[in-house]
């Protein structure tokens, strides 16, 4: 929105700012979603930070306008992660502030949950909002619709645009398009394609896990056979000014599991492998609540698309054995806390 002298949006609501509200603090909250959009929507970060000079014109000292701008580079879409988000409504809680500003309510929360806790807070402590529409309290009940409807378009604007996002990736994974990093043993050549690391020892270790876990049944043999033998994996280093390099390191547990797990050692490009379980989600860990899907669950799988280092037959009877390993080992494990829990 452009400010154009004698269009001053916020003419007519200044009766709303009383003596108790110049008091205390005005707020500045600043945010953009990414660091990207730091660097690219220099002008949006700009007119954030423009609102210090609103706030002051409305009858606040600079020395009594707080900025908030410990979100630059996070996402609205929770209040999880987000410092200064959590910051603000401490500080409205603590009766500290009489005014927030922001230039629009998806700076301040993208989440009808996040946003709600805001308004009861601000309404409760009588602090008032305000963005380049104009200045609502709260406590007032056309205020509060006004500021509740602009939260819930919030909301779903941020849902468009993830839907718009998500449905841009399916599309390009459905044509092999899709890039993601790669496991040891495949690397992108000169135009783009998936083929076997050029290095042929990194190809023998990648060959010599499947035939030992085909051989040995369980992924703790095969844990300790390449340790015994002292046998390490070529890694090609995904990012820095060292990008591409080969490492060599110490196999680990997780690290083999996923090597067994992965469908493009079978020949296949996959895509929504891992799909996020709300029941599974932890507070404050973003990425927390993924589940691995058989392939039928996947949202793409492409058979024979990249070189294979084993048949599709003998990935299936990789995972299943893994899968009954696993379920050998919890079915000791019970055995084992059994009598201890009897005995308590």
């Amino acid at each position: 929105m452009t400010l154009h002298p004698g269009s001053d949006p916020w003419q007519g609501y200044s009766e709303k700012l009383t003596s108790r509200h110049l008091e205390r603090l005005a707020v500045v909250y600043v945010r953009q979603s990414t660091m990207q959009q730091v660097l690219d929507h220099q002008e949006s970060t700009r007119l954030q930070y423009g609102l210090v000079q609103r706030a002051m014109a409305l009858g606040w000292s600079e020395s009594r306008v707080l900025v908030i701008d410990e979100d630059l580079g996070q996402s609205g879409a929770t209040a999880e992660g987000r410092q200064g988000f959590q910051r603000l409504v401490a500080e409205v809680g603590l009766d500290h502030v009489g005014l927030v500003l922001g230039i629009e309510m998806s700076r301040l929360a993208r989440s009808s949950k996040d946003w709600h806790q805001l308004l009861e807070t601000c309404a409760l402590f009588g602090t008032l909002i305000a963005d380049l529409d104009g200045i609502y309290d709260p406590s007032q009940y056309n205020d509060r619709l006004l500021l509740g409807l602009k939260g819930t378009m919030s909301e779903a604007e941020l849902h468009l645009i993830k839907q718009r996002m998500d449905q841009g990736k399916l599309n390009k994974a459905r044509r092999g398009e899709l890039r993601f990093g790669l496991p040891i043993g495949y690397v992108r050549d000169p135009s783009g394609a998936i083929a076997f690391d050029p290095d042929e020892q990194v190809q023998h270790v990648v060959h010599l896990i499947f035939r030992k876990f085909d051989e040995l049944g369980t992924l703790h043999a095969l844990v300790r056979y390449l340790a015994r033998q002292g046998i390490e994996l070529g890694v090609r280093l995904r990012e820095g000014p060292a990008k591409g390099t080969l490492e060599w390191r110490c196999p680990k547990r997780t690290t083999l599991q996923a090597l067994l797990r992965n469908p493009i050692y079978a020949g296949a490009y996959a895509y929504g492998r891992r799909q996020v379980d709300g029941r599974r989600k932890r507070p404050g860990r973003p990425s927390s609540g993924r589940v691995e899907r058989t392939p039928h669950e996947y949202h793409v799988l492409l058979q024979d698309y990249v070189p294979a280092y084993i048949s599709w037959e003998q990935y299936e009877q990789n995972r299943a054995r893994l899968a009954a390993n696993r379920a050998h080992a919890d079915t000791i494990g019970a055995v084992r806390r059994g009598p201890s829990l009897l005995a308590g």
